[in-house]
């Protein structure tokens, strides 16, 4: 848990905007579930700004200055009542080269007397009923803990110190914090107004110039708040046992999938021992990001070590499509384990030990197909089908990403379903967010600005964590994912489903420039189930495949897949009018081309929720929902347009002005640590779709694979 992560200049930068305490307050209530204080807002208001003042002074503005951050790795990650630092100072040392970390405790008081004259332990601040411990006491504990195996550096070599920091008092006024009885030892420092020198002084002795963004990069990659997008993760786990490195929550949930396997399950490595009988279904829900995909690709690693027999099975081929392309499966190595939901209209002989069934949101009501047969058709539920074929399954879901009127997947349709088959349901929500760069503030902005809550969303405050920015232009939008992309970071532009979609045309199967908004005009990913003209990609891999770039991806496509940065086209499906959204489907125009149609009433365009296929409010429901997944593929930065201009304003007026100095997460702007470039994927011969990208980093020697941190 981190409140913010700023430089002290960037700080300074969104303090002086106003947006700096209504973050932190944000930010406060949710992990906290309650307002902040007006003691504490008032301390950040008063004492960072103070801080990160000095810190510019000492001509340190460069150090990060991260905001009431956990003090142990376990805590970084449970939200609750976690230990917290007020503010953790990160850095280069000047001399030894290693990351260097002062622990700052944060205190307002002007005088301060103590309770017994024999130690300097307890304290009387006037105006607080209680008694207070003297600072060092709480920044001893916070040391140990920060420093220890379980710390954010895990036990590695770096500088490690605090300090009190009380910029309204002096020297006289809390002599009993400062004299000869007092706490000593490496966190124990007190610098009052009358100390500033001394401050600067061992500010810049403690911090390099440089270096700072580097470092604090590290520390968040360690502490599981910057993490390895899931296919780059699936390319360096190849051949290892151990795909992802699960953290709280997510391990907990593996860990009970794990043990009651080897309770229900015949254990191919001791036959006497006679299993349970029941089956058990495992209900594991989470919004985007949450590690979803994660435990479910680590549960079937282990298992399969285990000698059981394992399917992992998705509703999307999209998903299904770029795991096996970006990973480099073959195509029978891919079928032997991945497959899809309508898979198992007939149940497996012998039945599956675990079937994993990811994104179960997208359940169908039938197992349908039009290229099956009568007899092949599926006469029952789905979801009985998914609990006949194997003892334990896991259902992974999210119901605010169910994006097709066909989709049914509810935690009540499964529990229902599992009474049926007499199965034993164990439930378990994921809340931590780690997609979006970890920052759950982004995420439910997000929900908020899209209806999807409730809530009022309020202005977006930077967190150092998410990046927001809304374009005046698609032809601005393009422009900021293509250099990003050309830099070397991930990226891709998706839309709503408000054009109409023509299929390949003629022998050379040429993409017509379907999205058309003014003179700006480009094709949707390509509607083929192979390569197109300039080899453009089939839908199920446009995502990874680089050649994708040049096309617009829709819901269909992205769902499931993340990117360094994306670009949203909201269009007329969704606009804003005063205070509320309205929904708006559009009609085709005909043209004297065969195949080609247009726009000749804006609108949504998809045909899965045409005014025959769903009402009003479930219309709404979708598009909003179809938004929402867009707006969640980016882990730095997400850039916005939308073609209608009231909404274009509406979207101004939330995300604000442009933070460029240093808040930008362009790849030139991101410390050397964070740039990690999107893996090419592994060879498989000189088929058409294998990777032709020049110049990327390619896995340095050895075959140890790196631990990789995901969602």
């Amino acid at each position: 848990m981190l409140l913010l992560r700023l430089s002290a200049q960037d700080l300074l930068t969104l303090d002086s905007r106003d947006r700096m305490v209504p973050h932190l307050a944000a930010r406060w209530r949710y992990f906290r579930g309650a307002d902040a204080s007006e003691s504490e807002r008032s301390a950040w208001a008063e004492s960072l700004v103070s801080l990160a003042s000095d810190l510019v002074a000492a001509g340190r503005g460069n150090v990060e200055m991260i905001v009431e951050c956990a003090a142990t790795l376990d805590e970084a990650i449970c939200p609750g009542d976690p230990r917290l630092i007020d503010v953790v100072l990160v850095g280069r040392h000047p001399e030894r080269h290693v990351p260097s970390v002062q622990l700052v405790e944060l205190k307002r008081w002007s005088t301060v007397s103590r309770v017994e004259r024999a130690t300097a332990d307890l304290l009387h601040v006037p105006g607080i009923k209680e008694k207070k411990k003297h600072p060092a006491l709480q920044l001893g504990a916070n040391y140990e803990a920060f420093t220890s195996p379980r710390g954010p550096f895990q036990g590695a070599d770096f500088e490690c110190g605090g300090f009190a920091y009380l910029h309204n008092a002096t020297d006289e006024s809390v002599r009993t914090l400062i004299g000869v009885d007092a706490p000593t030892g490496a966190y124990a420092g007190v610098y009052t107004s009358d100390r500033r020198e001394q401050l600067l002084s061992d500010l810049r002795m403690n911090f390099a110039e440089d270096g700072a963004a580097s470092t604090a990069e590290r520390m968040l990659q360690s502490m599981g708040l910057r993490n390895t997008p899931l296919l780059d993760a699936m390319i360096w786990s190849r051949g290892a046992d151990t795909v992802f490195t699960l953290r709280g929550r997510q391990k907990e949930v593996a860990d009970q999938v794990f043990e009651t396997a080897s309770r229900v399950l015949p254990d191919p490595r001791r036959p006497a021992l006679v299993p349970d009988e029941r089956r058990v279904v495992f209900l594991v829900t989470g919004g985007a990001g949450t590690g979803k995909s994660a435990i479910g690709l680590q549960i079937k690693a282990e298992l399969e070590a285990q000698g059981r027999t394992v399917k992992y099975a998705s509703g999307s081929r999209a998903f299904n499509g770029a795991l096996q392309e970006h990973v480099g499966y073959g195509d029978r190595q891919f079928r032997e384990t991945f497959t899809y939901f309508s898979s198992f209209v007939t149940p497996p002989d012998p039945l599956l030990d675990v079937l994993i069934c990811d994104e179960a949101h997208r359940l169908r009501d039938r197992s349908t197909s039009r290229f099956w047969k009568p007899e092949e058709q599926g006469t029952g539920p789905q979801v009985d089908e998914l609990l006949a074929a194997s003892r334990l399954t896991v259902f992974f879901l999210d119901e605010g990403q169910s994006v097709r009127p066909n989709e049914v997947g509810t935690v009540d349709l499964i529990k229902d379903a599992a009474e049926r088959h007499n199965a034993l349901v164990i439930s378990y929500r994921l809340r931590e967010q780690f997609r979006c760069g970890g920052s759950d503030a982004y995420v439910r902005w997000v929900k908020a600005l899209l209806g999807v809550t409730g809530e009022e969303p309020g202005k977006w405050r930077p967190d150092g964590l998410m990046h927001i920015e809304v374009a005046d232009t698609p032809e601005e939008l393009e422009q900021i994912i293509r250099t990003e992309a050309l830099a070397g970071a991930s990226a891709r532009m998706v839309a709503g489903y408000c054009w109409p979609w023509t299929k390949p045309l003629g022998k050379e199967r040429r993409l017509e420039a379907d999205v058309r908004i003014g003179e700006w005009h480009r094709p949707w990913n390509a509607d083929s189930e192979s390569f197109c003209e300039n080899e453009a990609p089939p839908s199920r891999i446009w995502s990874v495949h680089e050649n994708g770039l040049g096309q617009i991806g829709c819901v269909y496509t992205a769902q499931g897949l993340e990117w360094d940065w994306c670009g949203v086209l909201m269009g007329d499906d969704m606009v804003r009018r005063g205070d509320r959204w309205v929904f708006r489907r559009g009609k085709e125009l005909k043209t004297a081309e065969p195949g080609i149609k247009r726009v000749a009433e804006p609108g949504s365009f998809d045909p899965k929720v045409k005014a025959g296929s769903v009402d009003d409010d479930e219309f709404a429901r979708l598009v909003r929902h179809a938004y929402h997944v867009l707006m969640t593929r980016a882990s730095r930065a997400t850039v916005l347009y939308s073609t209608d201009q009231e909404t274009r304003d509406y979207l101004k007026s939330l995300v604000g002005k442009v933070e460029i100095h240093g808040l930008r997460p362009t790849w030139e702007n991101l410390p050397v640590e964070a740039r990690i470039p999107h893996l090419p994927r592994p060879g498989r011969g000189r088929g058409r779709g294998r990777d032709k990208s020049k110049g990327r980093r390619q896995k340095s020697g050895g075959s140890q694979a790196p631990e990789m941190r995901l969602f």
